[in-house]
């Protein structure tokens, strides 16, 4: 075995992340400026938004978004939602306080694709399905669909009153004859449902808006068994009387959360859209963001990217950590230090096994990964980088995952079945990898070039393999520690 080349600078800066282990905000790429944005939704491979005042955003990938087409109408925070062949389109006209008060109405209207370019891109209008006279206790703006169980629900409204609910016909757009609103929270804005395990949740967004920094948004949900309500937080303060779970907020640069929008992609994995009102390394404008969504105890709650850091990288399945496959070098250790000593001998530190100790056992070449019990060993310390040159996927960039202080790097094997530790890190696509965050707060590890679900999966105690990801399963779900 010949020692493989140690990168002094490389090193450094492994030793500098060792306690950089806080979570990432969500960092999309491209023109990602928009206010109110709505839930976004996939038409003909791409995916789409749409904001205040008729503009919107599309993205092949999720992550690097531009300009998109024009939503007729106007008006103020649109939601859409797909029906079968119809997707439909709620905004207001009117409201919010400005112009004409809190007179507003709710409109929609509908097309078969969201792609100008498509033969079946051609909005309908259905009509005027809500509304408010400036004088009663609501605000119809701030539409938000749910279908579930072959029924469409719109919420709307605003702190100027109560939110209300009404049902739709989902064959038309058009509301149900005879249905009468339904007061269900107030103090809230910009709300949307969700239906998961026989609850309901109503979102909203609490504190304040359209102050760039200074804006205090955050998201609050509650729930309910009925759709009609009643809606209540974790500590059983109904939401008619201002109550709310905390599910996301402010953090790191990023200031006031608000319009949650849900995206449930499978295996899961479930994320939200949202916007900050001020990205603070962006002039303090409004901007998407897409971050994954977490599920505890039976309440949602805002999970994050993984930071640029050094991480211990711990096998759901088995406990144990991905490593180099090298021959186990010992800590030189006096057995007569541990149980052997005396009350009254001195305590001192065992430093750390350094590179310089471990690397001699190191092959040159590609080396086979595994997982062992974690032994606080270099082979097991993983650099984990988001690099900004590869883009990335639904609100997730692509990383490299390379051993820290070396240029290894995690990679998948020509085969595209195994994985290995190549010499140098390239940026080839093989060396790339999603790391997705999942409901329960674990992770997926996923190739950059993955056609399918593929994933980093535990084949037993100490093997790793590509396979596709069972999300009943706890082998392709990893955690990631700070050593």
């Amino acid at each position: 075995m010949r020692r493989s080349p140690i990168d002094p600078a490389l090193a450094a800066l492994a030793a500098a992340t060792l306690s950089c282990a806080a979570p990432a905000t969500a960092q999309l790429a491209g023109d990602v400026f928009i206010h109110d944005p709505s839930t976004v939704v996939e038409s003909d491979g791409k995916w789409y938004t749409f904001g205040t005042r008729g503009g919107g955003l599309v993205s092949s990938d999720g992550w690097t978004w531009s300009s998109g087409p024009i939503r007729p109408g106007g008006g103020v925070a649109p939601d859409v939602i797909r029906i079968g062949d119809r997707y439909y389109v709620a905004y207001a006209v009117g409201g919010g306080g400005l112009n004409g008060g809190h007179a507003s109405e709710v409109k929609v209207m509908w097309t078969r694709s969201l792609d100008p370019n498509s033969p079946d891109f051609e909005y309908h209008e259905v009509g005027t399905v809500a509304s408010s006279n400036g004088v009663e206790n609501n605000d119809a703006i701030d539409p938000a669909f749910l279908f579930v169980d072959g029924r469409l629900w719109l919420t709307y409204g605003t702190y100027f009153g109560s939110i209300r609910i009404v049902e739709l016909d989902p064959a038309t757009g058009q509301r149900v004859p005879g249905n009468q609103p339904v007061d269900i929270a107030i103090d809230m804005e910009a709300t949307a449902l969700l239906y998961r395990d026989g609850w309901y949740y109503l979102f909203g967004t609490h504190g304040t808006c359209c102050d760039g920094p200074n804006s205090t948004y955050n998201i609050r949900v509650g729930r309910s068994r009925s759709v009609l309500g009643p809606y209540v937080d974790n500590m059983g303060v109904p939401l008619l009387r201002g109550g709310g779970k905390l599910v996301a907020a402010a953090k790191g640069r990023m200031i006031g959360a608000g319009h949650f929008g849900h995206i449930d992609l499978g295996g899961g994995l479930e994320k939200f859209s949202l916007h900050y009102e001020a990205d603070m390394d962006r002039s303090g404008r409004s901007v998407l963001a897409i971050e994954p969504l977490l599920w505890r105890d039976g309440w949602p709650v805002a999970g994050s990217n993984i930071k640029a850091g050094t991480y211990q990288i711990q096998s759901e399945r088995s406990g144990n950590a991905l490593q180099l496959r090298t021959d186990f070098v010992r800590i030189p250790f006096d057995a007569r230090r541990s149980f052997m000593a005396g009350p009254n001998d001195p305590i001192t530190a065992i430093p750390d096994q350094t590179l310089a100790e471990n690397g001699p056992a190191w092959p040159e070449g590609a080396v086979r990964v595994d997982l062992s019990a974690y032994m606080v060993r270099p082979n097991q310390h993983w650099l984990v980088t988001p690099e900004p040159q590869a883009g990335g996927y639904f609100g997730a960039p692509y990383y490299s995952i390379r051993i820290a202080g070396t240029e290894r790097a995690l990679a998948v094997r020509a085969d595209g079945r195994e994985v290995e530790a190549v010499p140098r890190f390239t940026g080839d696509e093989r060396q790339l990898w999603r790391i997705d965050q999942l409901t329960d707060g674990t992770y997926r590890i996923t190739p950059k070039g993955a056609r399918d679900d593929t994933a980093l999966a535990a084949i037993g105690t100490s093997s790793v393999s590509l396979v596709r990801f069972d999300p009943d399963s706890d082998a392709g779900r990893w955690r990631f520690h700070t050593p």
